[in-house]
């Protein structure tokens, strides 16, 4: 079992209808047929959406993503129609709705990594390929690769692992050429994304786009280059072959996994509500990214 320890009940908004409750983000539809996404506060860990939520998550995720779509405008466009809060809609959806355009979604997961770690460290140990993909040997945990590759990955429900495919099964799955356009533009925003990153002393060792259609045009959408879709290390603490420090939802995966919290992932029983100073920890990594990546003050 995995999933929400506790699913929320949408709020209810005079002219919005309720569709789809993700993880962090909840989506509605206008009366125009644009999509409203509200990102929460929640956070999620090993495949559980948790109990207790990380105050201004939310705000963060949208702010940041907003500020990529503006460094990325001129590789890829994006969904975001407004920023503007919907008539009716709650004084907390402030600065964590965004009203997007409607698109024909690719159900693809798109992966850029440019350092070896995760499920493709997992893939790379067995058989030195990721996704397919061959690579040299003596890689280790946090090891830059020669150039960065394109993995995809299945989409997967709530409480389930997206699970890592060949380029040539995505191909199968929407068509060689749309293929080709979502490996182009996903390594290229990466590559952009990977620059900037590294001028302020950050590496963005991997993370993943959704892609839609609006009409034939490829559109990026939902959020870019956050902590919670990407692995930004400390460049001054890189070091391969151990896991690198990273601003991420470290703190509450640790947690969860030591003695303090008592929870035994690989039972069936869902993981405890967090303590306060592993919150208050995790928020400050998720301002540091913030205010690192962008120059900017988060108050």
């Amino acid at each position: 079992m995995s999933g929400f320890v506790e699913k929320p009940e949408p709020t209810q908004v005079p002219g919005l209808v309720h569709l789809h409750t993700g993880k962090v983000r909840e989506l509605y539809q206008n009366e125009a047929g644009d999509l409203v996404m509200v990102a929460s506060d929640r956070i999620s860990a090993y495949d559980w959406v948790l109990p207790t939520e990380i105050p201004d998550k939310g705000r963060i995720l949208t702010q940041l993503s907003l500020w990529w779509f503006d460094q990325l405008a001129d590789l890829v466009p994006n969904h975001v129609l407004s920023t503007e809060l919907p008539a009716g809609a709650p004084a907390d959806w402030q600065g964590r709705t965004l009203v997007c355009k409607s698109l024909r979604m690719v159900p693809v997961e798109c992966v850029a990594r440019g350092y070896l770690t995760g499920s493709g460290l997992a893939e790379y140990e067995e058989s030195r390929t990721v996704c397919g993909l061959a690579l040299p040997e003596g890689l280790v945990d946090g090891s830059e690769l020669p150039a960065p590759i394109f993995t995809p990955a299945t989409k997967a429900a709530v409480g389930e692992h997206d699970e890592n495919v060949s380029y040539e099964e995505v191909a199968r799955q929407v068509g060689a050429d749309t293929a080709a356009r979502l490996r182009q533009a996903t390594l290229a925003a990466y590559s952009r994304a990977r620059d900037i990153a590294r001028e302020r002393g950050i590496i963005l060792a991997d993370t993943k786009f959704e892609f839609g259609f609006e009409d034939d045009n490829l559109v990026i959408a939902d959020e870019v280059l956050t902590p919670d879709s990407s692995r930004f290390w400390p460049a001054d603490q890189w070091q391969p072959g151990r896991a690198q420090p990273s601003y991420d939802k470290q703190f509450v995966r640790d947690w969860l996994t030591s003695p303090e919290s008592g929870w035994d992932r690989r039972s069936e029983q869902p993981p405890p509500p967090l303590p306060q100073h592993v919150v208050d920890a995790t928020r400050a990594k998720y301002v540091e990214a913030y205010e690192r990546l962008t120059g900017m003050s988060w108050s």
